[in-house]
């Protein structure tokens, strides 16, 4: 089958008649191959898909938008690409569904760095398609976002972000900012901080990855 993204896939270990979803997006500069190493360490019941961003910058480097400096080295994100991506990646989730038995009520969002940036835009559009966000060194972004989306059903939806408080890529600062943003908009948001660069301690993983196994206890 032929779908919108190029992507890795590990089948569930326990077939239900309908699975869960964790779809992975990956950073600036990486591809499929860098989250997909948490993919035997995540629970068994999950599809476990990994996606490659649309813009090829050579040597098996992707991006999902351009990031563009000016003389000053000022950088810029290309928001135009990023709305794209966003309403590319909503459009591979039906794709998925569509070709897989997921659950459609259980897609799961795993991004780091601009893959993370990119999961708030996703569930902040579509709350509808979206159960769970970890969102790893990245931050919220409004100009990527669909228009009036501050009106949507947030009710089912769940955020764990966190950050390494001395990151180098992304300001720490940045981060804290979400904290407020989602508390305005009622949403069930979890976060922490690592003393860590741009980059997923061991930690997070197991904190991100017993805030996923909680939910699936209690829901």
């Amino acid at each position: 089958m032929i779908l919108s993204l190029e992507y890795l896939i590990r089948e569930p270990k326990t077939k239900l008649d309908k699975n869960p979803l964790i779809l992975l997006l990956h950073g600036y500069g990486s591809n499929e191959a860098d989250l997909f190493s948490f993919a035997s360490e995540l629970p068994d019941e999950y599809y476990i898909i990994s996606a490659r961003a649309p813009y090829d910058l050579q040597y098996g480097s992707y991006a999902w938008y351009a990031i563009n400096f000016d003389a000053d080295q000022n950088k810029f994100s290309d928001h135009d690409q990023a709305r794209e991506s966003r309403d590319l990646i909503a459009k591979f989730i039906d794709e998925l569904i569509a070709n897989y038995p997921i659950d459609a009520s259980n897609v799961s969002l795993l991004g780091f760095s601009q893959g993370a940036i990119l999961s708030y835009a996703i569930a902040l559009s579509h709350p509808e398609k979206i159960k769970n966000v970890i969102a790893l060194s990245g931050y919220a972004n409004d100009d990527i976002m669909e228009t009036n989306y501050q009106n949507n059903d947030f009710s089912n939806l769940r955020i764990f972000h966190s950050h390494g408080t001395v990151d180098q890529v992304i300001p720490v600062e940045w981060a804290r900012k979400t904290c407020p943003f989602l508390k305005n908009l009622n949403i069930d948001a979890t976060y922490k901080e690592y003393p860590v660069g741009h980059g997923v301690a061991p930690q997070n993983f197991y904190d991100f990855r017993n805030w996923l196994i909680n939910d699936k206890i209690v829901s």
